[in-house]
């Protein structure tokens, strides 16, 4: 039986799996994307998180495609509008077809939110993302030492920005247009920040993160987690399965045909190390020990790290959407745990 969290301060109560859906426009089409929201919801899943720059990977002609899918399957199920939990974001800077790679604004925002509503077919979403921040960030591997070099930076200007985005975001909650705002790929800096900024000026609340987090990239452990739990913040893990890495569908140096490797990817694929397939054998050996899939194995985990809201899965197949789901109602327990954390002390941070 699905289970269910709220979302930090918001008062919302989400599913435990939060069904993504950046592959619906390049390898899902209507009808896949169609069969995946009707099994998802059938199981009990109320959360739905897109983007304004999907499909993925990202191009100026998928752009927008997957909330237009998303919108005509909401258009023809706009009974079950008001049980749903929508969530979509405005992209960051560096996209030069969106917004001619700009900065995001509070001006922004407005226009972003009222492109999202009408891809959406809907008069409102509750949940309004930045998808990462003007600000440098440490996401997509680099948070190395000296990756990203913080030293210099106009910490004023970098205020004024967020105090702006804010105002922007509160136009459109006045205006009935989105519910709550979040962050993704952002830092605790940024989340105390947007708190600062919120109470002094009394704007919205941030309500929830979403980062990257998986038995391979479980950097947010413990600081930032801790500021979630401690502030209301929902955090929201994103690739649970590393790119897919952890369904050890890529083992041996597979690419299994219309797999995301086969693709072009924006960023690379940096996850793709001798150390991180040395940890996704680990994990398989594991999954075989406790009877499940690896990918299985890999989002339990997620779901039973404290501090975890709603793990945010993705699929291209039906068999794969099943299998996901199915993981939150396997049992886990002490011994399962602590062989996991076994495993993640010696393969810790393989990308």
């Amino acid at each position: 039986m699905m289970k269910y969290s709220t979302l930090g301060s918001s008062g919302l109560k989400v599913s435990r799996v939060c069904l993504g859906s950046m592959t619906w426009g390049v390898q899902n089409d209507q009808a896949d994307a169609d069969a995946q929201l009707d099994y998802a919801i059938g199981q009990g899943v109320n959360f739905i998180d897109t983007a304004e720059m999907y499909a993925i990977p990202p191009s100026a002609e998928t752009y927008g495609s997957t909330e237009t899918i998303l919108g005509n399957w909401l258009a023809k199920q706009s009974a079950q509008r008001a049980e749903l939990v929508v969530a979509t974001k405005i992209t960051g800077p560096g996209c030069p077809w969106i917004r001619e790679g700009a900065p995001i604004s509070g001006q922004s925002v407005e226009q972003a939110v009222d492109a999202s509503l009408q891809r959406l077919q809907t008069d409102y979403i509750d949940v309004y993302q930045l998808h990462w921040p003007n600000h440098p960030n440490t996401h997509f591997s680099r948070h190395w030492p000296n990756s990203v070099k913080f030293t210099g930076r106009d910490t004023q200007r970098d205020v004024d920005a967020m105090l702006d985005i804010l105002r922007g975001l509160a136009r459109c909650v006045e205006a009935g247009k989105i519910r709550h705002c979040g962050l993704s790929d952002d830092s605790p800096w940024g989340m105390a920040k947007y708190l600062e900024l919120a109470k002094a000026h009394s704007l919205p609340r941030i309500t929830s993160i979403q980062n990257e987090f998986s038995l391979l990239h479980s950097k947010d452990v413990p600081h930032l987690l801790e500021y979630c739990v401690r502030e209301d913040i929902a955090y929201l893990p994103w690739s649970p399965l590393a790119g897919g890495i952890l369904s050890a569908k890529y083992a041996g140096g597979a690419r299994p045909s219309g797999s995301r490797w086969t693709f072009d990817q924006r960023q690379g694929l940096f996850r793709d190390t001798e150390a991180v397939h040395a940890a996704t054998r680990a994990y398989s050996d594991l999954a075989k020990k406790y009877d499940r899939t690896t990918a299985q194995l890999a989002l339990a985990w997620c779901d039973n790290v404290d501090g975890v809201t709603s793990t945010i899965i993705g699929a291209t197949t039906m068999a794969q959407l099943q299998e996901n789901i199915a993981a939150f109602e396997l049992p886990f327990d002490d011994a399962i745990s602590e062989d996991i954390a076994s495993a993640l002390k010696r393969h810790a941070f393989p990308f």
